[in-house]
């Protein structure tokens, strides 16, 4: 029994040894393993701030009396703000007066109509005044564009009037002339440019003519002519042909005050037209100036474009005047622009352009006679104000001299 209970115990000491130096092992095998990955922190959120009995007793903190306070020093210079400059207006011209515009400007005049006066002068100066004399006579007349029905009456009225007046004095042969031409051209025709408007409208003036007569620049200059009489004017830039015209009209304007009524290149004349009337109308001005165009980019007829734009702005009140503006110059052939345009527009009264240099005054009578309606305005020249009314007895003065 004692050999079997020492066995039995030798082996329960040997087991334990065993387990024991298993744990041992195992121990020493935990404690090389990496550490385990962090666990996501709790976020704790900001505790809300509390109010009424549950707010907190505010700490005391160091603060400052009114008289620790530093104020800034009053006589200190205040810094400036930066001054932005704003670009000046432009000076607004004045126009010269438009009475006795046209005496101011005779000698121009003289100067590039002097071969038409003095020509007759010399001719009716000859002892003898033979069938050959007064062919040169009408000749004179007809190269100066007056027109051969006019050219006719002229020299049957003056060889008979040389009959009857036997002697012939350069002083009597001047009167004679001077008499005779401005019987042509009309004494007694109404040329004043009407621009008087109603109530509560403006007066109303619209402007055509073929591109190239100068038909802005002399919108412009009447502008100015108005200005000068004390008129206020709105312009109208119905000429959208040109991309040049509205620009220029506007410039024009600006000289002077006038405010310019404008649209898109290419846009539609006549409402461009209306609205100018229409700004005319709120704006209290006295006249209203429409440049209409002497072409068009559309397929439309110029001159159906045209009555549409006098149609349009006749809504507004009645047109005061339709002034065509012709290039003395051309002569003849714009004796056919005038046709054409009186024919759709009812014109009221014509500008003459360009009635300087080559230009031949017998124009004046023809293109008179040819429409039945009188040259109520001349240009004389490139200068702003060269644009007079047109009087008869300055302009035949000029044509014959002193």
């Amino acid at each position: 029994m004692e050999l079997v209970e020492i066995v039995i115990l030798a082996v329960v000491i040997a087991l334990a040894a065993v387990g024991l130096v298993g744990g041992l092992v195992v121990g020493s095998r935990k404690k090389k393993l990496p550490p385990p990955p962090p666990s996501t922190p709790t976020i704790t959120p900001p505790a809300e701030p509390k109010v009424g009995e549950e707010a907190e007793t505010p700490r005391d903190e160091a603060r400052r009396t009114i008289d620790e306070v530093g104020l800034p020093d009053a006589t200190a210079p205040a810094e400036e703000a930066p001054v932005v400059e704003t670009p000046a207006p432009p000076a607004l011209e004045v126009p010269e007066p438009t009475e006795g515009r046209l005496v101011r400007l005779r000698a121009r005049l003289a100067r590039s109509q002097n071969s038409l006066g003095k020509g007759l002068l010399t001719l009716l100066s000859r002892d003898n005044l033979d069938e050959d004399t007064w062919e040169e006579i009408e000749d004179t007349l007809l190269t100066a564009d007056v027109g051969v029905a006019p050219t006719q009456e002229l020299v049957e009225r003056l060889r008979e009037r040389v009959r009857v007046l036997g002697t012939r004095t350069p002083e009597e042969l001047r009167a004679l002339l001077r008499e005779e031409l401005i019987t042509l051209l009309g004494p007694d025709l109404d040329r004043e440019v009407r621009t008087e408007g109603g109530a509560e409208t403006p007066g109303v003036v619209m402007v055509v003519g073929v591109n190239g007569t100068g038909k802005t620049t002399t919108t412009g200059k009447l502008a100015r002519v108005l200005v000068a009489d004390g008129r206020s004017v709105v312009l109208g830039a119905a000429d959208t042909f040109r991309a040049a015209a509205a620009d220029q009209l506007q410039t024009w304007g600006e000289r002077v005050g006038a405010r310019t009524v404008r649209g898109p290149e290419g846009g539609d004349p006549a409402s461009i037209a209306y609205d100018a009337v229409k700004e005319g109308i709120a704006e209290g001005a006295d006249v209203v100036l429409v440049d209409t165009a002497g072409r068009l980019h559309t397929k439309t007829g110029l001159m159906d474009e045209l009555g549409k734009v006098k149609r349009v702005v006749e809504k507004h009140g009645p047109l005061g005047e339709v002034l065509l503006v012709l290039d003395a110059t051309t002569g003849q052939n714009g004796l056919v622009q005038a046709r054409v345009f009186a024919e759709v527009v009812d014109i009221t009264g014509i500008v003459l352009t360009k009635l300087d240099g080559t230009a031949k005054g017998g124009i004046v009578i023809a293109v008179q006679r040819e429409l039945g309606v009188p040259v109520k305005l001349i240009g004389l020249g490139e200068g702003p104000d060269d644009l007079a009314p047109f009087e008869p007895g300055a302009f035949v003065d000029a044509l014959i001299g002193d």
